[in-house]
């Protein structure tokens, strides 16, 4: 009996001994327990860039709330699609979390026929919405258009002549002038950069005929007289830039695209981190403080649960996948 016992006993420490080993592991991480060390937050395009700008804006106030150090780590390249796999195949324990748009996580998947090295609905957890924006088609200053339909005229004087800047394959800028070629039945020339500073400063030159570009960017050069704004791509005319017609007033109704940044943190993150984080930039996000910042880039607060980002992204993707489709756009 005495050695039964024994066993017994040694039995029951060796589980006790596992069940700390399990509870103590990343995989069984608790929020309380979270954040004990600094935040790296990912954004897979250059700095200065509009996406940076806001990820800045909202790492600072969600640093103070969470009690560490928010590290914003640029990681450009691929349309967004480098930073993004980065965060895809980090270690799921809250210590790395991703502000990006909508091309690496709603297009990319569709448009490239190579793998990407990440899938966004298995590799990665959306946390909540961060702002929204349409985007400005934009031309030079001295361009000879002052209006969409003066800009689609041009281009169908000149089929394959214009050309017009993006942040790469699939992100809303090349997108967005898909459609309107779609649309217009015109036929223009992408010429793809690492992000939005690069392409305006292309086209305030000259050296680049058009881009549909985030106002955060744009707008400056609007106001200083070095480009011109054709339209915006939202459906209706937009509070943060009053005075600028929609592109489907101008003779496409129902054209839209908008830009949105949202933040995500790789798959298998524990729930309780996910919900604390959520909890946390939703309060940021309803800091009057953060609004003046965001509405300074043109974009609108955009807090929700993680399920509604959820169905708002799929949204989004049924109907760009349909588009993509349509258009028969494929990328290597």
């Amino acid at each position: 009996m005495a050695r039964h016992f024994a066993i017994r006993r040694r039995l029951n420490l060796s589980a006790l001994g596992i069940a700390a080993a399990l509870l103590a592991s990343p995989a069984w991480a608790q929020a309380g327990d979270w954040p004990s060390r600094p935040i790296q937050m990912v954004v897979p395009f250059p700095p200065g860039s509009s996406p940076d700008t806001l990820a800045r804006m909202v790492a600072e106030p969600l640093a103070q709330k969470l009690g560490q150090p928010i590290v914003v780590e640029n990681k450009p390249g691929a349309g967004g699609n480098i930073g993004t796999r980065q965060v895809a195949q980090a270690k799921p324990d809250g210590y790395t979390i991703l502000l990006t748009i909508n091309g690496p996580i709603v297009t990319a998947p569709t448009l490239y026929k190579t793998t990407l090295g990440y899938d966004p609905e298995k590799d990665l957890q959306v946390v909540s919405m961060v702002g929204t924006s349409p985007n400005v088609l934009v031309v030079p200053a001295a361009a000879p258009a002052d209006d969409v339909p003066q800009f689609v005229e041009r281009a169908r004087a000149r089929p394959g002549e214009l050309n017009y800047g993006t942040v790469g394959p699939g992100s809303s800028s090349h997108l967005g002038m898909a459609m309107l070629e779609q649309e217009a039945g015109i036929s223009l020339l992408q010429i793809p950069y690492t992000g939005f500073p690069q392409v305006i400063t292309s086209i305030v030159a000259g050296d680049v005929h058009a881009g549909f570009m985030v106002p955060g960017v744009a707008m400056p050069q609007v106001n200083a007289g070095k480009l011109k704004a054709l339209g915006i791509t939202s459906l209706e005319e937009s509070s943060v830039l009053p005075g600028l017609p929609t592109v489907a007033s101008q003779g496409y109704p129902g054209f839209e695209s908008i830009s949105w940044d949202a933040l995500f943190v790789p798959a298998g993150t524990p729930a309780d981190i996910v919900d604390e984080l959520n909890k946390n930039v939703l309060e940021v996000l309803a800091m009057p403080s953060v609004q003046e910042k965001m509405a300074t880039l043109y974009f609108t607060a955009a807090p929700t649960t993680p399920a509604e980002a959820e169905e708002m992204i799929r949204r989004e993707k049924t109907k760009l996948d349909a588009i993509i489709e349509k258009l028969g756009l494929t990328l290597d």
